[in-house]
């Protein structure tokens, strides 16, 4: 059964992680990346979440444990998942999460 929506979730803390000094926080990288999504792929459904690592009321397990493992240092955040794959962490980078993106069916506009 496909869904309507693809699932695109990044998970982040408000501190920046210690070995992205330079890079944007979690917060801007969400922001940021949903703004470079709807231009280059405006029309195309998704939904967008982003996942405090640090919030005690993380309703959903699988993202629980996934915020856990960042947590341990198991990955750096921000973390980009899109249908439950890793894309990237730490510095993020456009070219991955768009090739992720194709592959799920999303075309580019010119």
């Amino acid at each position: 059964m496909k869904k309507d929506k693809l699932s695109i979730e990044i998970y982040g803390a408000e501190v920046i992680c210690a070995s992205c000094v330079n890079a944007p926080s979690s917060k801007d990288t969400y922001e940021w990346l949903q703004a470079a999504i709807n231009r280059k792929y405006p029309n195309q459904p998704y939904a967008i979440h982003y996942i405090d690592i640090d919030a005690e009321d993380i309703a959903d397990d699988r993202q629980s444990a996934i915020a856990e493992q960042v947590r341990n240092d198991e990955f750096f955040y921000p973390m980009v998942m899109i249908e439950e794959e890793m894309i990237g962490e730490g510095y993020i980078q456009l070219k991955p999460v768009f090739a992720a993106l194709e592959k799920h069916g999303f075309v580019a506009q010119a």
